[in-house]
């Protein structure tokens, strides 16, 4: 009877040692993993991600071109959300002197990139009520989203916008929209 008790207190001792000592490793393994650049985020240990220098297309203060101008993103793992993490940029509107190209107000719904390199951007309809028309703000307001992506992203060739999940025949009234747009690096400068 004395032994069981010397071997169940020797097992308690034990585990409490093994436990401390657990925790001490954990305890280090955790600094040692923020020093070399992660996180620690619900429980996991997830890297810091890294930042990329992106290219955001605005109109310039004269309403005559694009223009670009650099933003510094988070570098996200896949193609699909990088180009949403631009896109939502693009929508915040510019930080400098540039005048944004797409209302504020608009959200971006869905995104998708297909195998053959065109990216299929859904907004609410936002986009269009309230957009500011005209056919040459459409334009700004295309080439915008296009540039943007086609540029920043090598994946994506060419875009195709589409309003609450529907392709529709105009932004606002007066360009066509019902085919996918390649950058058009005449409306850059």
């Amino acid at each position: 009877m004395k032994s069981k008790r010397y071997r169940m207190a020797a097992l308690i001792v034990f585990c409490i040692l093994a436990g401390g000592l657990f925790a001490y490793g954990y305890r280090v393994l955790l600094s040692s993993e923020q020093k070399e650049g992660h996180e620690l985020t619900q429980g996991k240990f997830l890297p810091k991600l890294a930042k990329v220098r992106t290219h955001l297309y605005f109109l310039d203060e004269h309403h005559r071109f694009l223009k670009a101008e650099e933003r510094t993103l988070s570098r996200q793992d896949s193609v699909v959300q990088r180009a949403r993490s631009i896109v939502h940029a693009l929508i915040e509107g510019p930080e400098g002197e540039l005048l944004p190209t797409v209302p504020t107000e608009a959200k971006l719904l869905s995104l998708f990139v297909t195998e053959d390199s065109i990216a299929y951007v859904d907004f609410d309809s936002a986009i269009s009520d309230k957009h500011p028309g005209g056919g040459l703000s459409e334009l700004f307001t295309i080439f915008s989203v296009v540039s943007t992506l086609a540029l920043n992203i090598p994946e994506v060739d060419a875009v195709k916008i589409l309003i609450e999940g529907r392709e529709v025949k105009t932004l606002a009234g007066h360009v066509d929209i019902r085919s996918s747009f390649r950058p058009d690096l005449l409306m850059i400068k």
